[in-house]
């Protein structure tokens, strides 16, 4: 029941940081999101079948972190009008992109506070400590995972929009191998990157992550 909980909250928090791509494209000026119907909560216009299931579900088997993510909501960087909110022309994928992992802080904070509220009340039973806490801790995961710089993750389009374009062929090497790298991450590297989590989790709501 705890696990089935946990990817609720999981798929709960990339339908948020899937939608925030939308919305900062729209307000950026390009309404692709919005013509494919996906500036909206409803989750089964989100979900990818390896990066919301089977994902989870391997991290889940082989007693690793539950990590996943939705379908990338599209949009157009030629729409893109970053320079109406005195944004220079190359940031506006850097926006669009920052727009996802920002929504996960958010969230991460927003429940942190809930939390430190709440403590000593009558209302923080421990079901209640777990949801919340969990709450905070899969988007601190889904914050510093996405900022990770291999596509396709967003840390990887903020990145391209700051080189230089004679390292543009970087951009392309990355972007074949992406996949197979975010699984290696996933998979290898995230348990060097736990501990980073658990510590930003325990400054946030002020008691360990357990």
């Amino acid at each position: 029941m705890e696990t089935i909980f946990v990817i609720l909250i999981l798929l709960f928090s990339v339908v948020i940081h899937e939608v925030s791509h939308g919305y900062a494209a729209l307000a950026l000026g390009d309404h692709t999101a919005e013509y494919e119907g996906r500036l909206t909560l409803n989750p089964i216009r989100h979900l990818d079948p390896i990066g919301s299931f089977l994902i989870p579900l391997l991290g889940y088997l082989s007693g690793g972190i539950i990590i996943g993510w939705a379908k990338p909501v599209p949009f157009n960087p030629y729409n893109l009008n970053p320079k109406k909110w005195g944004l220079p022309a190359q940031a506006g994928e850097a926006m669009v992109a920052i727009a996802g992992p920002l929504s996960n802080i958010i969230i991460a904070v927003i429940f942190a506070v809930i939390i430190r509220a709440s403590l000593g009340a009558s209302f923080a039973t421990e079901p209640f400590l777990f949801i919340t806490g969990y709450l905070v801790f899969i988007n601190i995961i889904l914050a510093i995972f996405n900022l990770i710089p291999i596509p396709p993750l967003d840390g990887s389009k903020i990145l391209f929009s700051i080189l230089p374009g004679r390292l543009s062929h970087l951009r392309q090497n990355l972007e074949r191998f992406g996949i197979v790298l975010v699984l290696i991450f996933v998979f290898v590297l995230w348990r060097f990157i736990a501990p980073f989590a658990a510590a930003v989790f325990t400054w946030l709501v002020g008691i360990p992550f357990s």
